[in-house]
């Protein structure tokens, strides 16, 4: 199983980066996906996750109203939509992968894959 994440990159306060993540060696119906970041110094934290067909999807409340996750099963690829962007979104983000669930898990120990990180970082 491998996870690409990609589109990272340096905007400023108040802009929009989309984040694509495409997997690999995995049946396309049979994961949660989950977008994590961290930040210098900090914790890896849960940002948004969405289950296998997008029914259920969950933010972390700091990016409520700000960030979309969604997901195309037929290119086997997650998104996320960061809108706003503010100076404390700066932060490497990793992609993950878990069971197929019914709701959407925030610890990083209950996602089995991971990707390599895309670097978001947010001028002022």
């Amino acid at each position: 199983v491998q996870l690409q994440a990609s589109g990272g990159g340096l905007v400023r306060a108040g802009g929009s980066l989309r984040l694509s993540c495409a997997a690999s060696g995995m049946t396309v119906i049979s994961y949660t996906a989950g977008w994590f970041r961290q930040a210098p110094g900090k914790e890896r934290e849960f940002v948004a996750g969405i289950t296998w067909n997008g029914g259920t999807i969950d933010y972390i409340d700091s990016v409520k109203g700000r960030f979309s996750i969604s997901r195309d099963n037929a290119k086997n690829t997650v998104y996320l939509l960061m809108n706003v962007l503010k100076p404390e979104d700066t932060a490497v983000y990793y992609c993950a992968t878990g069971p197929a669930r019914v709701t959407i898990p925030t610890l990083r120990t209950e996602y089995a894959y991971w990707g390599q990180g895309t670097l978001v970082t947010v001028s002022s």
